[in-house]
């Protein structure tokens, strides 16, 4: 779950360009900001304090301290608008410090909490999911459009045009669109 998540962040930085429309950064940046907030409060509530009972590995420490500065960075960037002198230079260093962190919990924390935490691995990862279900789920509508504004018009279009068919799919299959429950079984 942890490597999904900095694959999910790291694919959202190299969406970023300074070049992009103003809503498009804005929403990327959104994205990001959410995402890092969340990731590491499920590594500082679940992940940190598992590893830390099994060892004294000193990262965690460091880890902890680069979540602060991070959230430091990200405040900034909530603060600011695309258009900021400073708004790209800004966007670059939370890139920059967010891939030095990554590549340290990739390489040392992670591979250490595997051979170490084994047999709790899916355990933490249950909890470290029900935890993020509650903390993305009052935010979700605020993802949703910071995705909106990130996505290009083509990207967007089809999004929507995939969730409109979902939509139909699901209506058809739970009797909205008006087929009788022993035709839907047939058909299904």
């Amino acid at each position: 779950m942890i490597r999904l998540d900095h694959t999910h962040v790291l694919s959202t930085f190299h969406q970023y360009k300074a070049s992009a429309p103003r809503r498009v950064k804005k929403g990327l940046v959104n994205t990001m900001c959410t995402a890092l907030e969340v990731h590491a409060q499920l590594e500082e509530e679940i992940f940190y304090p598992a590893v830390r009972a099994v060892t004294q590995n000193e990262l965690i420490a460091k880890s902890q301290e680069e979540h602060q500065e991070m959230r430091r960075q990200i405040e900034l960037l909530r603060q600011m608008e695309p258009e900021a002198r400073d708004y790209d230079e800004t966007v670059a260093n939370l890139m920059r410090d967010v891939m030095h962190h990554v590549a340290d919990e990739e390489t040392l924390v992670i591979p250490e909490a595997e051979r170490l935490l084994a047999d709790q691995l899916g355990e933490l990862g249950m909890r470290m999911t029900k935890r993020r279900l509650q903390l993305v789920g009052p935010r979700s509508g605020e993802i949703a459009l910071d995705m909106g504004r990130a996505a290009s018009g083509n990207v967007l279009g089809l999004t929507l045009l995939g969730l409109g068919a979902m939509g139909l799919l699901a209506a058809q299959r739970t009797g909205l669109l008006g087929l009788p429950a022993r035709k839907r079984r047939e058909t299904a």
